[in-house]
């Protein structure tokens, strides 16, 4: 079915304002003609990927959060107790956003998508 510009403007004119602005726009840099190509290699980014205490850490809203990560990973063995106590010096002197910007829910999903 084909509608002419000036039509489908006043059938759907806020669809037809977004088609035409310019922000929220991605390049296209390649084309698969194998949608299973394609998909793997949309979806590689993070495989293998294991989050380490810093990422656990950009995820935390406040301190409180954070000494309760390095607690628990230290209990568990994942860091050592002096990473800990540099980590919790690091905590206490520069706050918790000085491990990074805070990672959203969904980081991984919509950062694998690009």
């Amino acid at each position: 079915m084909e509608i002419d510009k000036e039509r489908f403007k006043r059938m759907f004119p806020h669809l037809a304002k977004e088609l035409g602005a310019q922000e929220h726009r991605a390049a296209i840099t390649s084309v698969r003609s194998d949608i299973g190509t394609g998909e793997k290699a949309s979806s590689e980014k993070f495989v293998g990927y294991v989050p380490d205490v810093i990422d656990f850490l950009r995820r935390c809203d406040n301190e409180q959060q954070a000494e309760e990560i390095i607690h628990y990973l230290e209990k568990r063995g994942e860091i050592s107790r002096q990473y800990a106590q540099r980590l919790r010096k690091q905590l206490k002197e520069k706050g918790v956003r000085s491990f990074g910007p805070k990672k959203e829910e969904d980081y991984y999903l919509k950062q694998g998508e690009v």
